[in-house]
């Protein structure tokens, strides 16, 4: 009787029956599903073949145990998800990200060759992965498999048991995230490594090695910019430049106060100098902390999962170190000016108020340097709504800073400000936190929910109250301070 006129069900029963053909059946039926499983864990051709013969194998053995014949696919697919995690776990890594040699290939009394031998080279194999192992899990599966089963839908989502949208939409996903240059070249690869007879009758032949079913009756007993380049002039010009304005406008806010509260030419040069060379070493260590990120990524090939953990907490110490200086900064200005009424309680000069023009620019300018980037990056991940969400936020932030901060001068107005920059500092952490999942969903082109099976986005909220805890250390510390310099 033909493989195509037999059901899982019959080819179960006929084996444990002690039939190696039927059996030998069910590897030719499910041969291609298990090794591309095993590949897209793994990375490499060899060793998914050699857990795929372990697969099959622990199947011939344990066959007795499956208790519904009919879901065979789910239970070899289960056999291979375990011994592949087991075999990871025991080697301490995640999977491959270059391909092993393919000289040392075992000989097989089959009748070709077995195809990791006959297929590619070494170099190409090494493209390959690297290829493939950007691509999520999620959408390399469907992928591989699509490929190797004669880029039938229809086959893919009986054998991974899914609607045949499901399987379109993760394969176009999954080509989307593929750069277009090697695309073709995976396609034509993964058609070329398709195991074939030669793989079932490496197994066939292992089969008289082990025990039969019958023998285990007593043991009876598993990016982005496409919505930037489509939103015209302002995504493709203005909002690139958002981070720069943004700096810009902050340095020419400070220099603007320093201009207005400083009489002596001499000392406003020295505070403007010491402004924006402030500003060199944050935008330095901003830029040259993620670049050194990145840099350990590649080196230690790290996934993607860490990747995105190892930058989210960069980031979050980098604000947390800003922070510390901020209120380093302010308590220094305190006892600076403790110390001058101090010297002349009666000689201080009386301080007029900012003019309201000037008062604009110098608040337009801090929103700026505060926001500019997160509207950007709100941007680039193709979160529109987001984006002009946060920027309509910025401007009723302005005007409310703007009236509380008009007509107050000295102490007043510096606490004043200080206050508004918390409640800006608490928008952002908002901002951020209620949309990264829609960020990094854009980035990857999936769903949120789906993002969440991506990313550790858990890290984000769990990082801010981290920040949020050491702010109120640093806060109380001030009071302290303060309470200490007072006395």
């Amino acid at each position: 009787m033909n493989a195509a006129e037999h059901n899982d069900a019959d080819l179960v029963a006929e084996s444990l029956g002690g039939s190696r053909d039927a059996f030998r059946q069910i590897v030719e039926r499910y041969q291609t599903l298990i090794c591309s499983l095993a590949y897209s864990a793994t990375g490499n051709m060899s060793q998914s073949e050699d857990v795929a013969q372990e697969t099959f194998l622990a199947a011939w053995t344990d066959l007795r145990t499956l208790r519904e014949p009919e879901k065979l696919r789910s239970w070899l697919c289960g056999i291979v998800r375990n011994r592949i995690h087991r075999s990871l776990r025991s080697e301490g890594r995640e999977p491959v990200c270059s391909a092993a040699a393919l000289e040392e290939a075992h000989e097989s009394p089959a009748c070709e060759a077995l195809p990791s031998e006959q297929a590619i080279s070494r170099e190409e194999e090494a493209i390959l992965w690297r290829s493939l192992e950007k691509i999520p899990e999620l959408y390399r599966e469907p992928l591989i498999l699509f490929y190797r089963q004669h880029k039938s839908i229809e086959h893919v989502a009986v054998e991974l048991e899914l609607s045949e949208d499901a399987v379109k939409q993760r394969l176009a996903r999954g080509r989307k995230l593929l750069q277009e240059e090697v695309q073709a070249f995976v396609e034509n690869t993964l058609c070329r490594t398709a195991p074939g007879q030669a793989f079932s009758g490496a197994v066939f032949a292992a089969l008289p090695l082990v025990a039969g079913p019958g023998a285990t009756a007593g043991l009876g007993i598993g990016a982005k910019g496409t919505a930037a380049a489509k939103s015209g002039f302002v995504a493709a010009w203005l909002a690139p430049l958002t981070p720069f304005l943004g700096i810009a406008a902050g340095a020419g806010a400070q220099c603007l106060l320093i201009r207005a509260g400083t009489s002596d030419p001499k000392l406003r040069t020295r505070k403007m100098t010491q402004v924006i060379l402030g500003w060199v070493v944050v935008i330095g260590l901003a830029w040259g902390g993620e670049s050194v990120m990145r840099s350990l990524a590649r080196h230690f090939q790290w996934d993607g999962r860490t990747r995105f953990v190892a930058l989210a907490g960069f980031w979050w110490f980098y604000m947390g170190a800003m922070i510390t200086w901020m209120f380093a900064l302010a308590r220094r200005g305190l006892a600076m000016r403790l110390t001058n009424e101090l010297a002349s309680e009666t000689s201080q000069p009386d301080m007029t108020p900012m003019k309201p023009g000037l008062l604009a620019i110098v608040v337009a300018g801090v929103h700026l340097a505060l926001f500019s980037w997160l509207v950007r990056v709100a941007w680039n991940a193709g979160d529109q709504l987001g984006a002009w969400a946060i920027a309509g936020t910025v401007v009723v932030l302005g005007v409310l800073a703007f009236v509380r901060i008009r007509g107050k001068t000295g102490a007043e107005a510096a606490r004043t400000g200080n206050g508004h920059l918390g409640m800006c500092f608490v928008v952002m952490m908002l901002a951020i936190n209620l949309r990264i999942d829609v960020w990094v969903a854009s980035a990857y082109g999936v769903t949120v929910a789906e993002a969440h099976r991506l990313q550790p986005i858990w890290i984000v909220p769990t990082l801010t109250l981290a920040l949020v805890v050491w702010t109120g250390v640093l806060t109380a510390l001030s009071k302290i301070k303060s309470c200490v310099v007072t006395r």
